[in-house]
């Protein structure tokens, strides 16, 4: 009796040890790609294993995640010009009839899975972490104006009276957000086959930075007038004098802007979980 007491123990330690080996380091690692609305393509690195006899630890999981359109870039602004085709009127006879896109981010993310490896509601997460990230837009609005003065073509900025030359104007609008700050959102990771799972995350990024927005002017062939006589705009104290008036333009649109202070995050992708 007493060696198969002693043969019992052994076996359960073998057992115990056997499973500790299975739920341990590194199993729970975890690769994943997909696609964010507001980032490019997308990519993460982490760690979560599910098997752990703690109750907290089942729980927790760590993620590193990037991602850019540097590798499709040109997909990008492509889809963009499809979707332009001719130009989308913004009124005023202008149109954007070009546009470009960028975007990156960086974060390191905790998910925390509420029910654990619960069948129908153990995918569902809860997601903080810290966003570090920009968004670049860029684009060309142009308008050929019939029937006006084919010599020039006037117009004012905060009562300040411009023409250009021709009827045709052209210039540039950028629009920038270079964003940094605490995220928290939601997702989940939903099992197909074997390891591989389909995941998606959805939240903000609370940031203390606002967008920033810009309007080029060209002073080729603009022309101001100033106490009734029309100069050519070809000074640095008359550029100084545009500079300061589209600033001022686009001050109230800056203003609604510097309001907005939630960078949104949503991504779709693939992931695999050894």
């Amino acid at each position: 009796e007493f060696k198969e007491e002693i043969k019992s123990e052994l076996k359960q330690e073998y057992r115990d040890a056997k499973h500790s080996r299975e739920i341990a380091f590194p199993n729970g690692l975890q690769i994943g790609v997909g696609a964010s609305l507001t980032g490019g393509l997308n990519g993460f690195v982490g760690y979560m294993n599910k098997d752990f006899d703690s109750f907290w630890a089942k729980r927790f999981g760590l993620r590193l995640d990037f991602a850019t359109t540097r590798p499709i870039k040109s997909l990008v602004n492509n889809a963009v010009d499809s979707v332009m085709d001719d130009g989308i009127d913004i009124g005023d006879n202008l149109s954007v009839n070009d546009a470009n896109v960028s975007a990156k981010h960086f974060a390191a993310l905790l998910d925390f899975y509420p029910f654990g490896d619960t069948w129908l509601f153990g995918p569902w997460r809860i997601t903080a972490g810290y966003y570090m990230g920009d968004m670049n837009a860029s684009a060309n609005i142009a308008a050929t104006i019939d029937g006006l003065n084919p010599d020039y073509h006037n117009f004012k900025l905060m009562d300040t009276e411009f023409r250009y030359l021709g009827n045709s104007v052209n210039g540039s609008a950028e629009f920038d957000w270079d964003y940094r700050g605490p995220y928290l959102g939601t997702g989940f990771d939903f099992g197909l086959i074997g390891g591989f799972k389909v995941y998606l995350d959805a939240g903000v990024v609370f940031t203390n930075k606002s967008a920033q927005i810009g309007l080029n002017v060209p002073f080729e062939n603009l022309e101001i007038n100033q106490n009734g006589e029309w100069k050519n705009v070809e000074s640095a104290n008359l550029q100084t004098v545009v500079d300061g008036v589209v600033a001022e333009t686009l001050s109230d649109a800056q203003s609604e802007l510097d309001d907005l202070k939630f960078y949104p995050i949503i991504k779709l992708g693939v992931m695999y979980r050894f």
